[in-house]
């Protein structure tokens, strides 16, 4: 076998176990929808007990994004992600409450918020060591692999709910089927932390530590030894440039602007609306869109086909075409999915029912709505979902990387708060309400208003972001200092 093959092997079957933490992100966070209508019924939950059950999860992954800067620091991002896994099984064991737990709202949202702290973990420090272990000109491609994992996650969740609970009859579902949807994500979690002992430590983590020695072998085996040799003396150089004289902080001159840029990055990701449409699907489908109760999680599935094909375009060509025109042209497809979901909404008069006695737009509105929603999740998919995570993975320099992703990742985690528990508050407001009960915006209001940010988006990629393709972790400071 040739030096380059093996090359190859290695550096994928790292990035593909590291990537096993993206997957169990959606996986963890695409069970709850699955589960919610169920275990709502058991626990007899209001409407906002139940949305604080959901959004449980992000308060985990907030916290475990906010400390994870200090954590993968101090012990790396292997040994992170591997206390991100044990956290991801114990949560889903919990989640389901055995027979041996007492049986309490409680216990389940505190389960949930492990769950969300392995989340956190996992979604800095695995975009993270897959930057610091790929080569420059491939680096675009395996860091988008992660977040082709979370869309995995989400459709294999999806699947996973939609037979399980075919399997059984409704009250067999709302007794235990939601049990078994929650310690489905069991067999996952131990897959990860299995394999998790047998990837290497991130050599640019180790190089931070003095481990030089260590570090340059780990490179070699990755990229072989002429690459090996050129990245270990590019790090070298990058580590030597900073005066250890002084303190090296986010707050210095130079690196401040690169954290607020990656920072209010990271969070317009959520103002896309993306995970309103992903949590609250079901809502949508049923209550907006006029679909009955036995074609939604069909729904469901299409949407998790759509963002998954889409993701291999965004694979495609990232290190093709670059980061910067994805995230234009992605931008305008997210902005033309919307406008038609918002006007075809805004224009309905909502003169029939569903199947749950609901007032419904008609079938054909349903469809062009349906085709809106379908071109916002594919456009988000080859743009903003991957390529956010790529730069955020590749444009702080290496001795704030930690704590600046940290902080733009629990931004990002406070902002799908912000957006998850402001949607449903938007959507039941008396201004959203349909117009023949009064209302003015027809239950299309949350779509104009995620509209109105992906045009920001548009315009601060286009103003405040460069292109980073092909360059190496090392000179990214310099280019955002042009």
């Amino acid at each position: 076998m040739s030096q380059l093959s093996t090359k190859r092997i290695n550096i994928y079957f790292i990035t593909i176990v590291i990537t096993l933490g993206g997957l169990l992100f959606g996986y963890d966070t695409g069970v709850i929808n699955g589960t919610q209508f169920y275990f709502s019924k058991y626990f007899e939950l209001t409407g906002a007990l139940k949305g604080f059950i959901v959004s449980s999860a992000l308060l985990g992954a907030l916290l475990g994004a906010a400390g994870s800067g200090v954590i993968s620091k101090s012990i790396g991002r292997k040994n992170s992600l591997i206390i991100a896994a044990v956290l991801f099984a114990i949560s889903a064991w919990g989640s389901g409450l055995p027979a041996m737990l007492p049986e309490s709202i409680s216990l389940m949202v505190f389960f949930r918020i492990l769950g969300g702290i392995a989340i956190g973990m996992a979604s800095m420090n695995a975009p993270m060591y897959i930057a610091e272990i790929s080569p420059a000109d491939k680096r675009g491609t395996l860091v988008t692999y992660y977040q082709m994992a979370v869309v995995i996650g989400f459709f294999v969740v999806f699947l996973v709910t939609y037979f399980i609970g075919n399997g059984m009859t409704e009250e067999e579902n709302i007794s235990s089927g939601w049990r078994v949807m929650f310690w489905s994500e069991m067999v996952p979690a131990l897959l990860f932390l299995g394999l998790l002992f047998k990837v290497p430590k991130s050599p640019r983590w180790l190089m931070i530590k003095g481990r030089e020695e260590e570090a340059k072998n780990i490179l070699t085996r990755i990229h072989g030894e002429e690459m090996a040799n050129r990245e270990f003396v590019e790090i070298k150089k990058s580590l030597q440039n900073e005066d250890k004289s002084i303190k090296v902080s986010i707050f210095t001159k130079s690196l401040f602007p690169i954290v607020i840029i990656g920072t209010v990055l990271s969070v317009l990701q959520q103002f896309t609306g993306i995970n309103a449409v992903l949590y609250y699907g079901a809502d949508i489908f049923e209550q907006a869109l006029g679909f009955g109760q036995e074609d939604i999680l069909l729904q469901q599935i299409l949407l998790a086909t759509v963002n998954l094909l889409f993701t291999f375009v965004a694979m495609y060509a990232v290190d093709r075409f670059g980061r910067r025109p994805l995230l234009i042209i992605g931008g305008f497809g997210m902005l033309v999915g919307f406008l038609i979901m918002g006007f075809t909404l805004y224009l309905s008069d909502y003169s029939s029912v569903n199947s749950a006695g609901l007032p419904a737009i008609s079938s054909s509105e349903g469809i062009l709505s349906l085709i809106g929603i379908l071109i916002f999740i594919g456009s988000f998919a080859m743009s903003m979902g991957p390529v956010v995570w790529v730069l955020l993975a590749e444009i702080f320099p290496n001795r704030i990387r930690s704590a600046a992703m940290s902080i733009a990742v629990a931004a990002q985690w406070l902002a799908n708060y912000f957006v998850s528990q402001s949607f449903p508050i938007i959507v039941e407001s008396d201004a959203n309400k349909l117009q023949l009960d009064g209302g003015v915006w027809n239950n299309s209001l949350p779509y104009f208003i995620f509209s109105g940010f992906i045009i920001f988006i548009i315009y601060f990629v286009w103003k405040y972001i460069p292109e980073t393709k092909g360059k190496t972790l090392e000179e990214m400071e310099s280019i955002f200092q042009k």
